[in-house]
């Protein structure tokens, strides 16, 4: 779609199931993300910056509209400083970028976006948050790993939260139908193992495997631990379950000489990038020769310019969001707008931060748009839980109900899946691969 395609349009094909996309998708939850940082980070104490960045719209920027109607100001509350920041300091440019894009269609409904970023240097999720709402932020799209620790707030003042489901289960647990994960639609506070990881890891030779996350927490460690299910499940065993990695630790040496003897075959971590990719290279440096590494992020452009990428050679990657490679109408906006509003250069794709960025503001936009000429934040949540078909024009592998998607995890589970080679990443198949919650797990 190109980015001058009207308003009326852009809603339109956003609200119908599919838009070309693979039948039968959904995430890999739990395959994702950075986990929650310790006990001790998070009792640091530092002031939260922001970064105000506003829509490339002069009129938005001046508190003008097209229409002459209030400008309706969105946050993104993220994670550009701190143990943290590694993950989600891309992220800014691609939430500019779709509010631009929507802002160059004439906003939503008339209302021009002003988009702001605020920084909570990992540990300081509440302080972020309130800044965000004292600069009249009308909703938050959050992308970062200890959101959890303010999301009463956004709660208790009845603020829509869009986003990513980083770092914890309060996206699906009560009160908290406030909060929408544009990237999974919800959570299963149980945090039940799929059998895709182990699936594909088993498929691809593995037999024992080598299982790595952060501690506290989050995502990381369930992670991890569901991995270690999931192949148990496959017909594969467990050598090593270590959830105990410091956060963005880059030391991996004890690691691989306990997985050499253990022979470990088959390696999972469930970590940060920096973590990812040293853990990746110990292994090598010690002889450690996994007949199956798989990563669940680290799908990204600067991994094949990163001094990792030889060491990387051979190794899968999971992506829970469609890669570029597999082009649909919605990547192929996604692009357009990033060309023309963040400056990227003709083969360049999103990492996980970007791609989590586009949709959390997506998918506040539409809720704008549904909400009518004068949203209100209650009405912004009622219709958004009232939406049975969002994807992000396909950018999500199928389409999420938030009507009945709350507090448990969608099916089928799926992903697709990329492989380091000398060029970049080869796409396995152009239609994810998919797996089942295991209930009980």
């Amino acid at each position: 779609m190109n980015i001058t395609t009207s308003r009326q349009t852009w809603l339109t094909r956003r609200s119908t199931a599919g838009d070309g996309q693979p039948a039968g998708y959904r995430r890999v939850r739990r395959v994702r993300v950075l986990g929650a940082v310790s006990v001790g980070a998070v009792l640091v104490l530092a002031g939260c910056s922001s970064n105000s960045a506003t829509s490339s719209s002069t009129t938005a920027s001046t508190g003008g509209s097209a229409a002459g109607k209030t400008p309706i100001t969105i946050a993104l509350v993220t994670s550009l400083t701190g143990p943290g920041a590694d993950q989600f300091v891309p992220g800014p440019d691609a939430f500019n970028a779709r509010i631009a894009e929507q802002n160059a269609m004439g906003g939503v409904n008339g209302h021009m976006i002003n988009g702001i970023v605020i920084d909570d240097q990992t540990v300081q999720p509440t302080l972020a948050i309130q800044n965000a709402l004292s600069k009249g932020a009308f909703g938050i799209v959050a992308e970062s790993p200890l959101f959890f620790i303010g999301a009463k707030i956004p709660q208790q003042q009845g603020v829509p939260v869009t986003g990513g489901s980083v770092d914890g289960p309060e996206w699906g647990e009560q009160p908290y139908t406030n909060m929408f994960a544009a990237d999974t639609g919800s959570v299963d506070p149980a945090q039940p193992a799929s059998t895709l990881p182990g699936k594909f890891m088993k498929e691809h030779g593995g037999a024992i495997l080598g299982s790595y996350g952060y501690p506290i927490g989050g995502t990381s460690k369930v992670g991890a631990v569901n991995a270690s299910k999931s192949f148990e499940h496959a017909g594969g065993t467990t050598g090593v379950l270590n959830t105990t990695v410091p956060l963005s630790s880059v030391d991996f040496t004890g690691d691989a000489i306990v997985a050499k003897q253990k022979n470990v075959d088959a390696v999972y971590p469930d970590m940060g990038n920096q973590s990812n990719n040293a853990l990746v290279t110990a292994f090598q440096q010690e002889g450690v020769n996994p007949k199956v590494t798989l990563l669940p992020v680290g799908y990204q452009q600067d991994v094949v310019s990163s001094p990792a990428w030889h060491s990387l050679q051979g190794t899968y990657y999971a992506s829970m969001f469609r890669p570029f490679s597999a082009p649909n109408a919605g990547t192929q906006a996604m692009d357009a707008a990033m060309k023309k509003y963040a400056h990227w250069t003709n083969g360049q794709f999103p990492n996980f931060a970007e791609y989590e960025a586009w949709v959390g503001a997506d998918l506040m936009i539409q809720g704008l748009e549904l909400a009518g000429s004068n949203p209100t934040r209650s009405n912004v949540i009622k219709d958004l839980r009232a939406t049975k078909a969002y994807s992000a024009s396909g950018i999500d592998p199928v389409p999420i109900n938030y009507s009945t998607v709350f507090g448990h995890s969608a099916s089928p589970d799926c992903r697709w899946f990329l492989r380091a080679e000398t060029s970049g990443f080869k796409l396995i198949s152009p239609t994810p691969e998919c797996g089942t919650w295991m209930t009980g797990s």
